[in-house]
């Protein structure tokens, strides 16, 4: 039995980045993707691009409250088994990558997988800036700064029918929230799948200033506190050091 795979990809005004995107997706070899854009009512040539593309299942434009917003929407159109994100400024780093997570799903027991992801030069794709290697899962290495790549992350659509969607209160750790929720708080056993799946553009919201970087570890905190959970005293400063080493290994 063939799972299938939706992508959801919230965007607006994303067409200098889209077709990358796009592309990455197009090119799988996996049988049964279902691709869904969900458009923030972009003013550029977002929505031509999307719609030039004969493998995109769905696409919803209009006002949104967010990303995370965005994303919801994407996760309630979806009927797929198997459930990713992939932003609109990143890309699947090879044709094998959702035949390779479609094959894990396939032991029933499987509920979540995660990889290995590279953040790349925004204009230059092939040139590397630092390299996230995720490394095996245990629910304690969250205690200690690490999460796992949301853009590698993919989870069976179950799941958030059982356990709920992004938060949408969170302004830029929705995507650490559901996944200390889905992972920590209700021990959802999850997969690695230890390969570099995905490139991401260089230039994230939470990393964009100091202050967006003190606002994002406020919100690293909270996710603990909505979800009932208590982090070491250490946790929550932990989690941006561990970026440092991601610049020193080597790929």
């Amino acid at each position: 039995m063939y799972p299938r795979i939706s992508i959801i990809t919230a965007t607006y005004n994303s067409a200098r980045t889209l077709k990358d995107t796009l592309d990455s997706v197009a090119a799988q070899s996996w049988p049964d993707i279902e691709h869904i854009i969900v458009d923030g009512a972009s003013s550029d040539d977002t929505l031509a691009i999307a719609r030039s593309y004969p493998h995109v299942s769905k696409i919803h434009s209009g006002k949104d409250n967010g990303i995370y917003d965005a994303m919801n929407k994407g996760i309630s159109m979806a009927t797929g088994d198997i459930i990713g994100i992939l932003n609109s400024d990143d890309l699947y780093t090879n044709d094998q990558v959702l035949a390779k997570v479609a094959r894990l799903f396939q032991d029933p027991k499987v509920q979540a997988v995660y990889a290995d992801l590279l953040y790349v030069d925004a204009r230059d794709t092939s040139r590397v800036i630092r390299y996230w290697q995720s490394g095996g899962y245990s629910s304690q290495k969250f205690f200690y700064g690490w999460m796992p790549p949301h853009p590698t992350f993919f989870v069976r659509r179950e799941l958030y029918e059982q356990y709920g969607v992004f938060n949408t209160s969170f302004r830029s750790a929705a995507d650490y929230e559901l996944m200390l929720r889905f992972l920590v708080k209700y021990d959802v056993p999850a997969t690695y799948l230890p390969e570099v799946t995905v490139k991401m553009r260089t230039g994230g919201m939470s990393n964009a200033s100091l202050t967006n970087r003190w606002r994002a570890n406020r919100e690293d905190r909270r996710a603990w506190d909505v979800n009932g959970l208590t982090p070491y005293f250490f946790t929550i400063f932990l989690k941006p050091f561990r970026k440092i080493s991601q610049f020193l290994i080597k790929y």
